[in-house]
Parts: C-alpha cells; structure tokens; sequence
C-alpha cells in the first residue's frame, strides 16, 4: 500500500492532526516574515552554524570536503513537508512501527558478512539521508548530517529458519532515536552456512519505495567491490536529498495558485462514511489485511479495459475502489488517496529519501453510471491530482483547515487504493534471494484496497485496514465485493453499477444456505457467479469424466451455455476448465437445502461450429497439426506446441483477416473455442470500424507527422506509445484485421501491409519522418520490396530502420564495434536487413530527403504479446522450453572454442523505442547498436527457472549447441543516452513481466 500517512489509530490520531495544523499555520507565518535562514546567517557572520558535521570531512572518513561532490551543502536544512508529517508523528507517538521500513531478504549461497558491513558503510557515505539526524532549532525541525562512521554495525544471530520470523518482527518494532541521526540498522540472521536472511530496517523519514531500488542496486554493486577487494568508483555522484528539501522550501512562496486550486477541488469534501466498529475493543489491535484470489485472467482482462478505454491498470483497479467504496458506503461523493510522488527528472535519478505525497482523487459517483463512464470520471480527476502532485498534501490540509476532517473529527483521506507490483528483493553477486515480508503493526489509512495483479502464485485482491476503526466483517466484505467487482467489470464494462451482481452483507459463503461447498469453491464456479449475468452456479465432478458446471442467469436474456465456456477457457487454468456449461432455471435442492445432484440433467452437447470462420479453424487445424479434430478436441493433445500455435495463428490471420496471436491459440486450445474467439473478433472489428472511419488527414494540420510501420508489433507498439508520450504525431501503419487494435491519443492509424508496395508509398508521401519497423522475418523478398517501395516515395524527413545485429554475421573478434563489416557466415535474414540498410543509408541526404539511422538491435524483451511469442518460440525457445519443463540443460563451459564467455545480447523494447525516438531528432547518419545488456546462457537459465518455477540439471559440456553459439557482446555508444535503464527496465524485471503473462501449455 501507499508509504505515505494520513492518521493513527483514535484519539491519538485527532490530537495528531490538529498539530499538524497548528504547525504548518505556525511555520508559515514565520516563512512569511523570518529574516536570513540560518545557513545564510552562518555565511553571512563568517561563522559555521552549530552543530554541524565535522568540517573538512566527507562520507568516508579521513577525505577531505573537496573529493566527495556528493556531500549536500554544511549547515542545517529544513526538512521537507514530507519529513515534516514523519517528525512530527514520531515525536507526537501513537504511530508505533507504522513508519518503519524493514526490506528483507533470504540468501542462499556463500556470503561474506565483513564485506556486506563494507558495502553498506558505503551506502550510508554515498547518501547523507543515512547518516542524518533531526533537531529542532528556534522551534523548527531542521536536519544536519552527521559524519560517516567507522563502520555501519551489522549484528549476527545464529538460529533456525523457523525462529525467523519473530526475530524479524521484534527487531523492525525496535524504535528510531531520529535524533541521534539513528536511520538505519541491519541484522543477518545465520540459518546456516550458505543460508542467511538479511534485514534492513530503515525510517520512513529516510527513504521510501522507490529508495529502496536504488539501495539494492547499490548494495550489489558495493558488496561486489568489497568482496573483489576494490575501493571502487563505478557509482555514479549520488543525488543528495537535502537538496531536494531546500528547492522544496524555497518554492513554497510560489504554490499560492496551486492550493487554491486544491481548496477548489476538495471544497465541502467530507471523508467516507465508513461503517464503526459494532463495540470499543479492549485494547489497541495492530493493522490487519485480507485477500480474495481473482481469476488468473483477470488482471489482463483489466488492462486490456484499460487500454479500449485509453487508461492504465491502476486507473481501472482505482475505480472498481471507487465502486466498492460506494457500495460499502452508500457515499455518492467520495475522496479516495492514491500514493504521488515527487520525483521527476533525470537529477533525481538514484535519490534516496522520503518523496512521496498523498494526492486525494475526488469523484461523484452519483447517477447509476457504468463503470466504464465511471473510469471515465476517475481517469480526469485523478489526471487533475497528478498535475498538482508536486504540492504537498499537509500543506493541501493546512489551506482547507477544519475542512480537512469531518465534522466528527475523522481525517478526510480515510481510505487509499494502489496496484501492487513486485516487491524490492536484495540481489548479491554469487547468491539467489527470496523476498521475505514482514508486515508491521501499524495501519496508515482505515481502509486500502489494493490489486495484486502479478502475483507467482494466484493474483489477488487486497484489503488493509486498521481494526481498531474497522470491524473485520466489514472488510471481509470489502475484499469480497472488490473482487467481485474485479471480476464483474472485467467481463463488461459498461454495465451500471447497480446491475453488477455483488454479494449480499449476509452471502460471504456464497450463494445462499443451500450451497455445495466443493462445488461452489470451484474455481469455476466462482468465476461464473462473478459474471454480470449469473445469479448462481455450482460445478459437479460425475462418478466418470470431467467436471460440469450448471448455471443460472438473472434473466432469459444472457450468455448462452457455450459462451460462458469460452469465457472460463479464456480466465481459467486448463485444469479447472469444465467440459461443459449447463444452464437451468434454479439449481435443485433437496428440502434440507443441499445440492440435489440427482435431480440435476446431463450435461447438454453443445452443436458442432459452423459457419466459414468454424471451417477455417478446422482447415488450420488439419494443415498445420496433420489431423482432423473434433470442435472440443484439445491442441496440445493433438501434438500442438508453441511454434505450431504461431504456425496456425499466423494461418488463420491470413486468411480471416482478424487479429490472432499464437498466445491466443494456447489458451483457446480447442476448435469450438477458438471459432468463438474469432466471432467475438470479428464482431468486434466490425463494431469498431462502423464507430471510428478515420477522417481524411490534411498535412497542414499536423505538420511533423511521424510514419511508423509494425504499429501492433512488439517493437512498433512501444515506438507508438514512445513518440505519442512526446507529442510527436503519429501516423501508424497496421494490417487491416489489427488497425482497430491502436487506439492512443495523437495516433492516426493508416491500413496497409508490406505485401503491399502501393499502400505504403501512400502513406511514406504522408509522412514527415518514417520509422520502418516492421518484418516478415521469414519472406526475405517481401521486406526487400517493401523496402524499396518506401525509399522510392521518401522525400523529406529522416528515416529510421529498425535493423538487427543479426547483419553482423559471426564477427571474428568477441567484441563487435558499431558499423563493423559483416563476417560469413550472414543468415538470409541478416542479409535482407544488409540489403534493406544499404538501400535507405544511400538514399539519405538526396532529393531533400533527410538523414537516416539503422538500428541494430538483439533479442528484444518487453510486456507485449509477439515479443512474448518471441521468448517462447524464438532464438531462445530451445533454452525457454527446456528451463519450463525442467529438462536437462546442456551448457557450453568457458573457453569451448576458445571463447570465454557466451550469451545473448537483449534490448528492453521500451529502451529501444527510445533510441528510435532520438534517431528521429539527430540521426546517426550509419549504423548503430541498441542493447540495454548482455546476459550469459548460465545466467538466464537461472533467471527462467526460477520465474517459471522449475528445476533444471544445468550440464556444462566442451561441445557448443548450434543455438547457443552466440559469444558477441555489442557496443552501444551511439545511442548509450537514451538507452540508459529506467527503473523497471531490468533483465530480471522485464523477464517476469513476459513470464507473468504467458499461460501455461503443454508443448
């Protein structure tokens, strides 16, 4: 949840913010009329101010002032508001160890304790923020930092794995002496020898979310030097957080208009009314959750809603809060707190502190709406927060005053959302890590919801909440109903609220006394009664075969029997699919209320497909499996694998015109429900087309457009969503079946395909700048005239040309420098993109055309679905197949054929799409390379076991398998700048968000 705060638990949390107030009043008042601060006083008078670090010395002990340009300037600094609310609440009490920060890791495998103490004693020189203590000075806090120390104490405790989790508990409960510059501590506890679990625990006035990425990254960087021996200074200068506080105070003055436009906003807001506790408890309880699991579709189902309705997951999973505030509350007008931040720019980059802010979102549910109108409205006022998050929320509280509570006292955001991503997991050179939770007793907020939407195990719903404020019925409830409502709007969106179907306060068990319990634990049948249109269901396990599932409709109008099966294919895990869906008018009970299985009918057989598309799917099916199947006969079963589904998506494509992945193919997987897939698609297409014919462009009107073909594909999507995020215009080329598929603002969408020469010197005599994306990868001649075509009707403009190092053949040397020769052996596909380089580069600067760029890139890795295909079936598949069945690995060691290392070269897609964006502004005139990293065969095997789950015999062997005999690594620095990661963008990152959304197969 949110690391931010807004009340503890009581009367203590009153007391609170009424000091809050009164501070913020009181310090503003003396801002406004107080002379020099005291660091200018102290240059002014000549004279150090007190209680300063020692002058002279830097981070590390013993160097001078001069040598380490990361120190923030001498003399005391004014906390930021942010820092401000942590002192406050600390020095007030009442919070217990709700702002302690413990980051938790389980290592395996040989680790050095003296050479984790060294790196983290230079953790703490790098940033001040670590060695900072708070004072108050002429009734103000401030903060000073303090020498770096000898050595940061790291304390070790031998004993069980068992004994852990107490042991953590009690040591991140321990309380912060802040003004003893106590931020800080680490513990190791020894399981055993080449078995530790590491604690940090840190003050939430020190560091947040985001820190903690760049004290992991750190630390393994750190920990590495010191267990080569090296001083080390590959870090870059670390950003210094008492910077950002004084450029925070020193703009105050100037956010008058801003408040007032937060005063306007949350005007005569009130906080939700949420249900009180029915009795006083006994004693103060600690902070306490709950979770519902979601269908393991769900999450992609909501992004997908997501981007119809051009809004991110988290604006989608923050109005199903809305909905279900709504609910719990009867509230029409409602604030909920989502988590802000303040950091922006390249200079904060790599900061450790406290940046983040709480933005309240203001929403009037009234009317009935949809939820997709509901989004709507949430996406603008939370669009509204986010343009203000650079104010900070307690000064938002100080201008509202008494507004900013409930007339009972109650704090006005009560109630937060989030979505929650993986967690920050300490990785060190030469180990493995598990991430190791360890909640704390405290609730920020009365009430959390959160989503969970990557979860390895099962993606969840969430609910956090304060029991002392809260009964725990009523948050049972509200994670039940979220995740109803999760899966409710999931299926349709446009629904009115009160037409989803949620639970009554009364049903936590289910659909009624009657209930089957096993039956209706089914996974399926909780997925069906989550569907809008299902008042119940049960599944049943027959004596003989497959479950079946029966269920009920509100109405006579509703999905059919067959409908509601596809839609369990397409949410559900294979093995928890029934074979068929039955459905009836009540299901039978006998008179003590049980399920009456005997009275239930068969399960009803559906009739065979029929139609063209049905005809095609069996024709595909035939050709590409080489048997004719049945309509509910299973593709894996036939003989059906990863490259044969891409094969058979790849047909049908084809020959229906209609978008379809080989992704769709595995979760399909039988003949009737890909028919319906398809149907579903076409009507789809249809309704979209007739809704948005695009208007003629005029040039006059968006000068600057930027053609880009491959607009659906793995490197063209992230180059569309790259050049739109810069306002560039764009004009994207997509097959017919998938134009309908772009739908981003500043995007015009032009239909064409590379097979069609005419098509695209259309739309390249359109364009102002063209970024060629798109490839065959297997119709070398189609790419060479699509080539050629584009640079006959290029005239202006530059031109990018997305490329591969693929063109570089099997250089001689390891090391591959930019623009180096080809070296034979050159794959047919290396070769075509030779030739396509070749022909684009000797056009650049004639007939007023303008400079051209190829980008060479390797395997690119990103959250999109061909690049996921890609993973599966593509240069890498054999190793992928073999880590997810757990096969034997077969490796080449060190020094086979006299190369030292080998690997792969990988690009993230977002990182690339980057580099393009920059090609456009200053072309390279040549070739150059894009990759973010190069990884080592060993090192993703790991990785890909251990994200997929499995366990595999990694054999080293002096022989190199053909696929593997890769050993370049390919320098980048033409385009180095925009090719530098951003936090998310690393190997092990973007690997899960691949992994995370692959289904399983049997192939």
């Amino acid at each position: 949840m949110s690391t931010d705060a807004d009340s503890v638990a009581g009367e203590r949390r009153q007391q609170l913010q009424q000091e809050l107030l009164r501070r913020a009043r009181a310090g503003t008042g003396r801002r406004a009329t107080a002379g020099p601060t005291a660091g200018a006083r102290a240059g002014q008078d000549g004279h150090a101010p007190r209680d300063t670090a020692h002058p002279g010395t830097t981070a590390e002990s013993g160097t001078t002032a001069e040598t380490d340009t990361t120190l923030p300037r001498a003399g005391r600094v004014p906390l930021s508001r942010a820092q401000r609310r942590m002192w406050l609440m600390e020095r007030l009490g009442g919070a217990g160890d709700s702002y302690h920060v413990p980051f938790a890791t389980r290592v395996r495998g040989p680790f050095d304790v003296a050479a984790f103490a060294t790196a983290l004693t230079r953790l703490v020189a790098r940033h001040a923020i670590l060695r900072t203590r708070y004072t108050e000075h002429e009734g103000e806090p401030c903060q000073e930092v303090l020498p770096t120390p000898r050595t940061v104490p790291v304390h070790v405790v031998d004993t069980r794995a068992t004994e852990a989790r107490e042991l953590l508990r009690r040591e991140t409960a321990r309380p912060f002496d802040l003004a003893a510059g106590d931020a800080v501590r680490a513990l190791v506890l020894r399981h055993g020898p080449q078995d530790h679990t590491l604690l940090l625990t840190f003050h939430h006035i020190a560091v947040d979310g985001a820190s903690l990425e760049t004290v992991a990254t750190e630390l393994a960087v750190l920990y590495a030097e010191a267990t080569d021996g090296r001083s080390g200074h590959t870090l870059a200068a670390a950003p210094q957080y008492a910077d950002h506080a004084r450029r925070e105070h020193d703009d105050l003055p100037a956010f008058e208009t801003e408040l007032n436009r937060w005063s306007d906003l949350l005007a005569d807001a009130a906080p939700p009314r949420l249900p009180r506790p029915a009795a006083p408890l006994a004693s103060v309880r600690p902070g306490a959750a709950h979770s519902a699991p979601l269908a393991p579709a769900v999450p992609e189902a909501l992004r997908a809603l997501g981007a119809q309705r051009q809004a991110t997951l988290f604006a989608v999973s923050l109005t199903a809060a809305f909905a279900a505030l709504h609910r719990l509350t009867g509230d029409e007008d409602l604030v909920i707190g989502v988590a802000g931040t303040h950091r922006s720019g390249s200079a904060m980059r790599g900061l450790v502190g406290l940046c983040v802010n709480t933005l309240p979102v203001r929403v009037d549910v009234s009317g009935d709406p949809s939820f997709a109108q509901l989004l709507r409205r949430v996406s603008d006022a939370l669009l509204e927060a986010q343009r203000h998050r650079h104010i900070p929320f307690d000064l938002v509280l100080e201008r509202l005053g008494a507004g900013a509570r409930g007339a009972d006292g109650t704090a006005l955001v009560r109630v937060t959302s989030d979505v929650l991503g993986e967690p920050t997991v300490l990785r060190l050179p030469g180990t493995s890590a598990e991430y190791i939770d360890v909640p704390s007793d405290g609730a920020k907020f009365t009430l959390s919801y959160g989503l969970v939407p990557d979860d390895a195990a099962q993606p969840r719903a969430l609910v956090q909440y304060d029991p002392n404020a809260l009964d725990d019925t009523v948050a049972e409830a509200a994670v039940r109903d979220y995740a109803v409502l999760l899966h409710a709007v999931a299926a349709d969106p446009e629904l009115a609220l009160s037409k989803l179907h949620l639970p009554g306060p009364d049903d936590a068990s289910g659909p009624g006394d009657g209930a089957d319990p096993e039956g209706d634990r089914h996974p399926a049948a909780q997925a069906l009664r989550a569907h809008p249109s299902v008042a119940d269901a049960t599944v049943v396990r027959p004596a003989q075969g497959p479950p079946v599932a029966y269920a009920v409709l509100h109405d006579s109008v509703g999905p059919s029997g067959h409908e509601l099966l596809g839609l369990l294919r397409r949410t559900l895990a294979p093995e928890t699919v029934p074979a068929t869906v039955t459905l009836l008018d009540a299901l039978p009970r006998t008179a003590a209320g049980p399920l009456d299985q005997a009275r239930l009918p068969g399960p009803s057989t559906p009739n065979a497909p029929s139609g063209p598309r049905a005809e095609a799917v069996e024709e595909a099916f035939t050709a590409v499996l080489g048997v004719l199947p049945s309509p509910d006969d299973d593709f894996f079963a036939l003989g059906g694998h990863s490259l044969k589904a891409v094969q058979l998506a790849e047909r049908l494509r084809t020959d229906l015109g209609l978008p379809l992945t080989g992704l769709d193919v595995l979760q399909a997987r039988t003949p009737r429900a890909l028919t319906a897939l398809l149907e579903e698609r076409a009507a789809r297409q249809s309704a979209a087309k007739a809704a948005s014919r695009p208007a003629p462009r005029s040039r006059d009107i968006r000068p600057g457009t930027v053609l880009v073909t491959g607009a659906t594909g793995g490197v063209g999507a992230f180059v569309v969503r790259e050049l739109a995020a810069r306002g560039r215009p764009v004009l994207a080329l997509a097959r017919p079946e998938s134009a309908h598929l772009i739908a981003t603002e500043g995007v015009d969408v032009i239909e064409g395909d590379l097979s069609d020469p005419a098509g695209l010197r259309d739309a390249v005599a359109q364009a102002d700048a063209v970024v060629h994306a798109a490839c065959t990868f297997t119709r070398h001649d189609v790419d060479l005239a699509a080539m050629e075509a584009m640079v006959g009707a290029w005239r202006r403009g530059p031109f990018v040309f997305v490329s591969s190092v693929d063109a570089y053949g099997h250089p001689g040397t390891d090391r591959v420098a930019e623009e180096s020769a080809p070296h034979e052996p050159v794959s047919p596909y290396g070769r075509a993109k030779l030739d396509c380089e070749a022909m684009v580069l000797r056009a650049a600067g004639t007939g007023g055309r303008g400079g051209a760029s190829a980008v060479r890139s390797p395997i690119v890795w990103g959250a999109h679905d061909r690049l996921r295909e890609q993973l599966r079936w593509g240069a890498i598949g054999t190793l992928y197949q073999s880590a997810r069945e757990g096969r034997p690995i077969d490796l080449p060691r060190s020094g086979a054929d006299g190369h030292a290392w080998y690997g792969a070269a990988w690009v993230h897609a977002a990182a690339l799409a980057r580099a393009v964006a920059e090609c456009l502004d200053r072309p390279v005139h040549g070739v150059a390379n894009a990759c973010s990293g190069h990884v080592s065969w060993r090192d993703l095997a790991q990785d890909l076991t251990e994200l997929l789950g499995t366990r595999a015999d990694f054999r080293t062997t002096e022989a190199v398998p053909r696929d593997l005999d890769h050993r370049w690594h390919y320098d980048s620095a033409r385009l180095a700048r925009p090719l530098r990661a951003r936090p998310g963008e690393d190997r092990r990152t973007v690997l899960a968000e691949m992994i995370g959304a692959v289904p399983p197969d049997n192939g």
